[in-house]
């Protein structure tokens, strides 16, 4: 079975880049929050993406669902299709 090592935590990382992805659409409306915070909310979901991959990817690796080689191919896969 494919990961399980950190207990699917990942998806709450993805969970929380989400939650920011809504303030920011919402912040398009309300205008709550300037420019500069949004910028930062942005670079936030970017850090939580790739914190997301690396969680998975070293779950994947420590559960023997990838060796090393499929770790470091998928791990820089990963990592590249983040925007």
């Amino acid at each position: 079975m494919s990961g399980g090592h950190f207990g699917y935590s990942y998806n709450n990382i993805d969970d929380v880049a989400l939650e920011i992805a809504e303030v920011i659409y919402k912040n398009k409306q309300n205008k709550e929050f300037s420019k500069k915070t949004i910028a930062e909310f942005n670079e936030a979901i970017r850090a939580l993406r790739v914190a997301s991959v690396f969680v998975q990817r070293i779950d994947w690796l420590l559960s023997d669902d990838d060796g090393e080689e499929s770790f470091h191919e998928r791990l820089k896969q990963d990592l590249s299709e983040i925007k």
